[in-house]
């Protein structure tokens, strides 16, 4: 909060530059109505200028021709310029429409102003609550020590064994409006910048596509260093803080348990008496709804950048394929062209030619393959009643998980067996989960595992051993010996 610092975000940040605007009324509420209150993601350029004209016509009737003299295209493209930077002007793939979305710089500024209106009173109670509740989960995940982790849970057992004596007892104690209010006012708050959110997550994926585009158009090395460098840069902003955090947010979210849950919990919230006479904004009801899309639309985005940054590798890997063509169709042209005009002098050294020379017991010995021997038994029909349910309870073992195992492990070195990486991982579903590393293996020859191989070695056997259950429910080491699998980058 320096001097220095503070003048160049007024001079830079699109925030700062949209509320000292004259025309920021305008630009404000026009792009709340549009974007932040119905949850729109993208609109198109066409929709977005309909609506615009719409608005400019209703302020000129009310302020006068002359206050905004300009056309919705004009303040469109004007809002969109980099020394702007209120908008998001951009051409999805096929397209030839622009498409228009907020920048986090303008949702920052408008969720500002929405905080200058009077709000009916200021709670204090739940925040304070909030924070001791944040403060205690903190405290609870970092404590080490299994004697104070089992009081503390004792502690809280005993207070529930308390509670429910009071409420089986008849004393019940409820909420108060005063307290009602204050809670929901923070949901309302919470729930709106958890949506504004959404918007710079997608943007911070955009800024690491846009780096490592420019690294690519400024890579001079080898293009195995590069490729490995941007997967790393890939597979950072998914293990970074933020990308840990949203993953988390997406698979709770994603439960349809926790969906059915939250719905259950609004519509009971929102037909109390001390919430109705807030008013609260009818999209409350359907919130969680517009966290799933707002999350929806930033999972497509980093999607669609991608599989843009593979195309934008091809390019670049044909564009060097012609350069060498070039190279050649060049050396041939100048050969042909002095093909009659032989050089004087010596115009090359080349050296001595000498015979490889290959002992006979240097060469390896013969090995025989292994035949598998068939025992010739008969198959009778049996007889016995069989449980056909066990035919339908079957084990589905994610590959994705398996291969992103894999991936972690060769980050940490340049190639692993799998017997080491399955002490790190061990198998949680047995033999099924090893037949599926088996698998990866078989497929690392192609491009299954994504910029990984697999060698297998025949001459070293490995034991794997892990742990299972038997038909009568008991605890059993099953072991398994198959060739060494080494996964290499």
């Amino acid at each position: 909060m320096d001097h220095t610092t503070l003048s160049t975000l007024r001079d830079r940040h699109p925030a700062w530059r949209l509320l000292a605007s004259p025309h920021a009324p305008l630009v404000a509420s026009f792009l709340h109505r549009v974007f932040v209150a119905p949850n729109v993601r993208v609109m198109s350029e066409a929709d977005l200028a309909e609506a615009l004209e719409d608005e400019l016509f209703a302020l000129r009737e009310q302020l006068g021709a002359e206050s905004y003299p300009k056309g919705a295209q004009d303040y469109l493209n004007d809002w969109a310029a980099p020394d702007k930077g209120w908008l998001r002007k951009f051409y999805k793939p096929g397209t030839d429409e622009a498409q228009f979305d907020l920048t986090p710089a303008t949702e920052k500024a408008i969720a500002w102003l929405l905080t200058l209106t009077e709000r009916p009173f200021v709670g204090t109670e739940s925040r304070l609550l909030t924070l001791f509740a944040l403060l205690e989960q903190i405290c609870a995940g970092t404590e080490a020590d299994p004697i104070k982790r089992v009081a503390d849970l004792r502690k809280k057992r005993d207070e529930l064994d308390a509670e429910i004596a009071r409420v089986l007892a008849g004393d019940v104690p409820l909420l108060d409006d005063t307290a009602v209010k204050d809670r929901f006012q923070q949901f309302q708050q919470l729930a709106r910048e958890l949506l504004a959110d959404f918007r710079e997550v997608e943007h911070n994926f955009r800024l690491l596509d846009r780096k490592v585009r420019e690294k690519i158009a400024l890579w001079e090395g080898a293009k195995g260093a590069l490729l490995d460098e941007i997967m790393n840069d890939r597979d950072a902003i998914g293990d970074s803080d933020q990308g840990r955090s949203f993953r988390a947010f997406w698979d709770f979210l994603m439960s349809s348990r926790r969906q059915e849950e939250l719905s259950e919990r609004l519509e009971r919230v929102l037909r109390l008496p001390a919430v109705a006479q807030l008013s609260p904004d009818p999209r409350t009801r359907r919130v969680h709804h517009d966290w799933l899309e707002a999350g929806e639309h930033t999972q497509r985005t980093v999607a669609q950048l991608s599989q843009q940054l593979r195309r934008f590798l091809d390019d670049r890997a044909f564009l060097e394929n012609r350069r060498i063509l070039d190279l050649l169709h060049g050396i041939e042209s100048k050969a042909l062209s002095i093909r009659g005009a032989v050089p004087a002098g010596t115009v090359m050294h080349i050296d001595a030619m000498a015979a490889d020379i290959e002992l006979p017991l240097e060469r390896p010995l013969f090995t025989p393959s292994a035949k598998p021997h068939l025992a010739d038994l008969a198959v009778l029909a049996g007889e016995d009643d069989i449980d056909t349910a066990r035919l339908f309870d079957q084990i589905v073992v994610d590959k994705a998980r398996l291969r992103s195992a894999v991936q972690r492990a060769l980050r940490q070195k340049a190639q692993i067996t799998l017997r080491e990486l399955l002490e790190l991982e061990p198998l949680k579903q047995g033999l099924a989960e090893l037949v599926a590393y088996l698998e990866l293996a078989h497929a690392g020859d192609g491009d299954a595992l994504e910029g990984l191989r697999a060698m297998v070695d025949e001459a070293v056997q490995d034991t794997i051993r892990w742990q299972a259950s038997n038909a009568e429910g008991e605890a059993v080491t099953r072991e398994a010996r198959l060739p060494r699998v080494i996964f290499t980058r």
